[in-house]
């Protein structure tokens, strides 16, 4: 049986035990702040992030320094409120989902549990889909592709089953050989690039830097819904500040550097038609069997890459109900491994760029998720809660407020979205440019600001 509250530190144990109980201060027993940083530097310092910022030219139709320009300025509003999220963790020792008790209720929270269980499934069948097919390419054929997944989310899930001290303890260190990856593609690619002008300003460019900055934001945000996951078992004096610009640098920093080599990279004739794993193979081919182990080791940036869905999604299956407690994280992560690997399989050879495309449709929802827990965060608790009542659906708020707003939220999205499988009627009219994010954020914020007073005046009666 879960407790509510762990008093003893996991940390000393070999395979973590507890999940979204709730890690009491007397129990913080991780004091590395850097920790903060290397965790989301690893995480992003993967080859789908130089992918994406090989979009921008071709697919977006931007030049080369407007696409810098929405890298960083997306990368920064992307990565805020992960920056923000991640301040909880050690104040509230409360995992990230369970703390979206406290605005959307219990009800509510399992509704967005299950959002972001099919986010974590999702990206993980996409990560290692890519990481296989990479696999089965340098092997010429020899190694299929599903071996490959196979491998790869075997080698994910077990650091994510032994749990939070082997997270951090992996990614502490997993950057390094990746940085120094990346470091030699830009130098060996960055003498055959070239600047791309920025095209004369018109609806469609308009269009395609809004929908290009809603890739580039969508793939930042994406880490909001895990924020507070990782640094729980810090301090609760821990300085939000140190943690706030600690994530968001171990964030921003890999985005922007990969995102623009990518976009870099794009721009260069030798390797004109290529993009995510077939152009770093293109970049590394002077370097003859060198350069295939260099792209050998970029593989294994999957399993960095995937941690965070793995750990995050035994986590948030918890969040479902005090059923869903009873059984361990480690036992949901194994479970949603083995679902993942089931998708992935299948399809790994008929996949296609549309799969991405929904993923980041899915992704839509952290907007307006986003903002409701900070606007109950910043401006109706002004950051005071009772944490012992993370657990008590009674004590909880009904929920309302923040699921009607979220609804509405998703009507922004509806109308503003520009995505391969689907664009809203609002884009259409804008030729196609992609405000989903934008429009979803500002529904659910006015819509909260309404409805949370009303929602909290009824409670009062």
């Amino acid at each position: 049986m879960a407790t509510d509250t762990v008093v003893v530190s996991d940390l000393e144990k070999p395979i973590e035990t507890h999940g979204i109980e709730r890690v009491s201060p007397q129990a913080r027993a991780h004091v590395r702040i850097f920790d903060n940083f290397t965790m989301w530097l690893s995480a992003n310092l993967v080859i789908s992030t130089v992918a994406l910022g090989g979009l921008a030219i071709p697919i977006f139709k931007l030049g080369f320094w407007d696409g810098l320009a929405i890298i960083v300025l997306f990368n920064i509003l992307g990565v805020l409120p992960v920056a923000f999220f991640s301040t909880l963790g050690p104040k509230l020792g409360l995992r990230q989902m369970t703390i979206s008790r406290f605005s959307f209720g219990w009800v509510g929270a399992i509704i967005m549990a299950l959002f972001n269980v099919a986010a974590c499934i999702g990206w993980s069948a996409v990560n290692v889909i890519v990481g296989g097919q990479l696999v089965s390419a340098l092997s010429k054929g020899a190694v299929p592709a599903w071996v490959g997944i196979v491998v790869i989310a075997a080698l994910t899930t077990v650091i994510s089953i032994y749990g939070y001290k082997y997270v951090h303890r992996y990614e502490r260190f997993a950057w390094i050989p990746m940085a120094i990856i990346f470091a030699l593609l830009a130098i060996i690619g960055g003498p055959k690039t070239t600047i791309v002008p920025t095209p004369a300003m018109s609806l469609a460019w308009v269009a395609g830097l809004l929908s290009f900055g809603g890739a580039i934001y969508g793939f930042a945000t994406g880490w909001t819904s895990y924020a507070a996951d990782y640094n729980v078992n810090q301090p609760e004096e821990t300085s939000a500040s140190r943690v706030f610009w600690l994530t968001f640098l171990g964030v921003t920093i890999p985005c922007i550097l990969l995102e623009t080599l990518g976009l870099a990279l794009s721009t260069a004739t030798a390797y004109a038609g290529k993009e995510g794993g077939d152009l770093l193979a293109a970049v590394l081919q002077p370097l003859g069997g060198f350069g295939t182990f260099l792209l050998a080791l970029l593989t294994l940036s999957v399993v960095a890459n995937n941690i965070p869905n793995d750990y995050s999604l035994g986590l948030t299956m918890q969040v479902l109900g005090k059923g869903f407690q009873k059984i361990n994280r480690a036992i949901w992560t194994l479970i949603g491994a083995v679902i993942y690997i089931a998708i992935a399989i299948p399809i790994a050879g008929n996949y296609s760029s549309a799969l991405d495309n929904f993923l980041l449709l899915v992704a839509y929802w952290l907007g307006p998720w986003a903002v409701i827990l900070f606007l109950e965060d910043r401006l109706f608790r002004r950051g005071k809660y009772n944490v012992d009542d993370w657990n008590t659906a009674s004590k909880l708020p009904i929920g309302w407020a923040a699921l009607v707003s979220m609804a509405l939220g998703l009507v922004g999205v509806y109308l503003g979205a520009s995505q391969l499988l689907f664009t809203g009627p609002l884009a259409q009219a804008l030729g196609g440019a992609d405000v989903g994010f934008e429009l979803g954020v500002v529904f659910a914020c006015i819509a909260y600001l309404i409805l949370r007073p009303l929602e909290l005046k009824q409670s009062k009666r």
